[in-house]
């Protein structure tokens, strides 16, 4: 059983001895890796595997990047050839879990072979910019981040009881199993948001009826690119893809962006997917003072204090009625596209406050005209949210994958 230690010995050897020996401490094997280029070679401690191999391993040597002297490209140099050697011991099964240090360079080269790793594979990531915005460092995988607090720099009161902290951690979770489970069911992959929520709850409730296994994902960006990253990976047998509001705060300019493939993946995986509108009609800002000026005169509602929704346009939705349309022509599997002719969200329907029937008409006409003949298109004179909806979406997926 082994932990492998991903980090740079020259600027942070004594830190990364400490933490070695705790987790042996702890029963646990390490192999550590340096990825460090501007020190010499292992000066501040032994590594199992060094500077120069991770270098060879990204198609350049130490020795060049040292001599370019290119802080940010020696990184991305490195992180490029960790990425490789973290990936081979895994597959020779020699990696039970990985962990690093590091400030913000330290935390982009670790975390760069970390995403490597399949979901499951214990990543813990300590650094100081475990507090702020993670999306950069985490992506779509499971990377534990835990705050350092105090810098990395140095063995001290605080840094030893963090890293201390950090070594039973890692230590625990290469330890860990899976559970296993009573039985094997086809997994299938959910959308949701909070406006969508009866309906990703209905259709689970029936495809759990129907034999199935249900993952949701809160569509916030991070949402839909973990349960894309799924996909690639091959863990799932199918898509309800109820929710696809990330589309509409990437085309705006929202605080929830879908990443570039979103709505792509399933479908170059031939992975049967059922796929709907929900959310479109709302961008997501954050409290209301967040909101940019250009957009002071839009139809703005106060979600809670820490989200503001905005509504889109009839010209919005029409650009994202192409969007959809165009990304799933592409699919190579069984694919349908559900339109709720009511509503595409719990506050769109009629008597609430997103109630726009010019904007929705824009949205399905640019659905009607751009949908390819290999998607099926099903409209349903109902709300996203009636159990009819999330019915027919359910038993329709059901039918792709018998």
């Amino acid at each position: 059983m082994a932990v492998i230690l991903l980090g740079t010995l020259d600027t942070k050897g004594a830190e990364y001895g400490f933490l070695a020996d705790r987790i042996r401490a702890e029963g646990i094997e390490v192999v550590v890796i340096d990825a460090g280029v501007f020190g010499p070679a292992g000066a501040a401690g032994a590594a199992d595997i060094g500077p120069d191999e991770v270098a060879l391993a990204a198609g350049t040597s130490r020795a060049e990047l040292a001599a370019a002297g290119d802080r940010g490209a020696a990184v991305a140099a490195m992180a490029r050839g960790a990425a490789v050697i973290v990936a081979r011991l895994q597959a020779e099964g020699r990696l039970d879990a990985i962990a690093a240090l590091g400030g913000s360079g330290g935390a982009t080269l670790a975390t760069q072979a970390m995403r490597e790793l399949p979901v499951g594979v214990p990543k813990l990531m300590v650094t100081t910019v475990a507090s702020g915005d993670t999306r950069p460092y985490v992506g779509a995988r499971d990377i534990t981040m835990m705050p350092s607090v105090v810098d990395i720099a140095g063995i001290n009161r605080v840094s030893a009881r963090i890293l201390a902290n950090a070594a039973a951690a890692v230590a625990g979770m290469a330890r860990s199993r899976a559970p296993e489970l009573t039985r094997e069911r086809p997994l299938i992959a959910a959308s949701m948001f909070g406006v969508t929520t009866a309906a990703v709850d209905a259709a689970r409730a029936r495809l759990d009826e129907l034999g199935y296994e249900v993952l949701v994902f809160h569509q916030t960006g991070v949402g839909g690119e973990s349960m894309e990253a799924l996909v690639s990976d091959g863990f799932v047998d199918g898509m309800l893809d109820l929710t696809t509001t990330e589309l509409a705060d990437e085309l705006v300019g929202g605080a929830l962006p879908a990443h570039p493939r979103r709505l792509e993946v399933a479908g170059a995986a031939g992975v049967p997917q059922v796929v709907s509108l929900g959310a479109l009609d709302m961008v997501n800002f954050g409290p209301m003072s967040t909101v940019p000026e250009r957009f002071e005169d839009r139809n703005l509602y106060v979600h809670n204090t820490n989200i503001t929704l905005m509504r889109t346009t009839p010209e919005e939705c029409a650009q994202l009625g192409r969007r959809v349309a165009g990304k799933l022509n592409s699919a190579t599997g069984p694919t349908a596209l559900f339109v709720p002719l009511r509503g595409i969200s719990a506050i769109a329907v009629e008597g609430q406050p997103f109630h726009d029937p010019e904007a929705d008409e824009a949205l399905f006409s640019a659905v009607r005209e751009g949908i390819g003949d290999n998607v099926e298109l099903i409209e349903l004179d109902t709300h996203i949210n009636d159990p009819e909806f999330a019915r027919a979406a359910a038993d329709k997926l059901h039918e792709f994958r018998r």
